[in-house]
């Protein structure tokens, strides 16, 4: 119970602020929150993506095969896919600021185990079997702390921004993971070519450390336990009737609304091409196109700041240049995520022109990801039951990019010589599903659950 008290949503402050003082009160807190769990999360993905850096080590050092690391990521997506569905729901009534810091900290700790216990491989009655074993189940316990990162993070927009700032702030919130990706590709990269796989994943705990610490430093809860009024009293907003829906009812609807369900199926084959070149981009490179790992790290590295652009631009597409309508900007996005992927994946090249393909990938996906996953389902639902879909949106992105993992370690193999042939067609197939289901999927999204 004490637990649960812990993590309870703050209660409004006894001390208010000052009329004359709400404005810049509000200002200055809001700034600090945004910007704490934009950079937390960021952080985050660090302490996620760092496996995808190390496969190639731990395959040439003869530890894992391209099967084997494959079931401990899908572990991880798995995992990571039940638990953003729950505390998805569950953060809707919880203190953002604890929930955030406590899975963070949870990530780093899992990240240090794994880093040091890799220096005891090939000791006595330390067989490779059991690496492998104790590896997916305490990446599968890195799969449930990840999952309590995004939920308070977006629930914290909700709970500072009003509806008409809430999409371009959303859209900087989304780039997060391409920032945490790119400073995974190409510092983690450059330091395991240095020091060796191990501190890849110690340098992931550290990230994660300070992460935990900007949280609790700058993050707060709601306006109104600093004092403050609500932000539907700030910005003006009708204010909704809580007696007539309580979050419980708010939660009942989305789950209710074909919507929510076409927005997750597409996001989760989003999820799958997005993932298919995170995990197995740097190792595609190495194996298919000769690159060393620290090129095909920054080659994937350097793809992931277009990642950024493309998240950014999302909001300004759909809100001003094609006036609210998330449908065009998806489809023309996904048209050019689609062509660029397959000559990424089908041509050879130099270092530049992959560089090239893969960044045009990268901003095109981070178009659709953002209004896909993001814009199209806070479009639909009341601001309390923001978490409750993304619970849902989560469950079935994750929960797809598992299975990608899965699959594509099967189909590439676990042999010396590794097929990345059928593998490819996996991966753009998924890629075209991933931008026609919303469109035709789209007399769902226009209306309100």
């Amino acid at each position: 119970m004490k637990l649960a008290n812990y993590f309870r949503i703050s209660a409004p402050a006894a001390e208010k602020v000052p009329a004359a003082e709400v404005d810049g009160t509000y200002r200055r807190y809001r700034s600090r929150t945004f910007w704490g769990v934009t950079a937390a999360y960021s952080l985050y993905y660090v302490c996620r993506m760092v496996l995808s850096v190390v496969k190639q080590p731990l395959i040439d050092e003869g530890i894992l095969t391209a099967a084997q690391l494959g079931m401990i990521s899908s572990a991880f997506m798995f995992v990571y896919a039940v638990g953003k569905f729950s505390n998805g729901f569950i953060a809707d009534y919880c203190n953002v600021r604890r929930f955030m810091a406590a899975g963070l900290l949870v990530s780093a700790l899992v990240n240090f185990i794994m880093g040091a216990l890799g220096f005891f491989h090939g000791a006595p009655g330390f067989p490779g079997v059991l690496l492998f074993l104790v590896f997916a189940v305490i990446w599968g316990v890195n799969g449930w702390a990840q999952s309590m990162g995004a939920p308070p993070g977006v629930i914290s927009l909700s709970r500072w921004f009003p509806l008409k700032e809430r999409g371009t702030w959303y859209s900087i919130f989304s780039s997060t993971p391409y920032l945490g990706k790119f400073l995974t590709m190409v510092i983690v990269g450059a330091l395991i070519g240095f020091a060796g796989w191990q501190w890849g994943f110690l340098f992931a705990a550290f990230c994660g450390l300070i992460g935990t610490a900007i949280t609790l430093i700058f993050v707060s809860d709601t306006p109104e336990s600093k004092g403050l009024p609500s932000i539907q009293e700030l910005s003006g907003e009708e204010p909704v009737n809580t007696d007539a829906y309580s979050t419980h009812i708010l939660h009942k609807r989305v789950l209710r609304h074909p919507a929510i369900w076409v927005i997750a199926l597409s996001s989760a084959f989003i999820y799958i091409t997005q993932y298919a070149v995170s995990n197995w981009g740097v190792l595609f490179l190495q194996k298919t196109k000769g690159f060393s790992l620290e090129s095909s790290a920054v080659i994937i590295g350097v793809s992931e700041v277009f990642g950024i652009a493309g998240t950014v631009l999302a909001g300004w597409l759909s809100d001003k240049v094609f006036h609210g309508n998330r449908a065009t900007p998806v489809i023309l996005s996904g048209l050019v995520c689609l062509a660029a992927l397959a000559l990424f994946l089908l041509t050879g090249g130099s270092h530049l022109l992959n560089i090239l393909y893969v960044s045009l990938y990268s901003l095109s996906i981070g178009v659709v990801y953002c209004i896909v996953a993001g814009l199209m389902a806070l479009d639909i639902v009341p601001r309390r039951a923001t978490g409750a879909a993304l619970g849902v949106v989560g469950i079935s992105s994750y929960a797809a990019a598992g299975l990608q993992d899965l699959a594509s370690g099967f189909l590439i193999g676990a042999g010396e010589t590794l097929d990345f042939g059928a593998v490819t067609v996996f991966w753009l197939a998924a890629c075209l599903v991933s931008f026609i289901l919303p469109v035709v999927g789209w007399k769902y999204l226009a209306t309100k659950p």
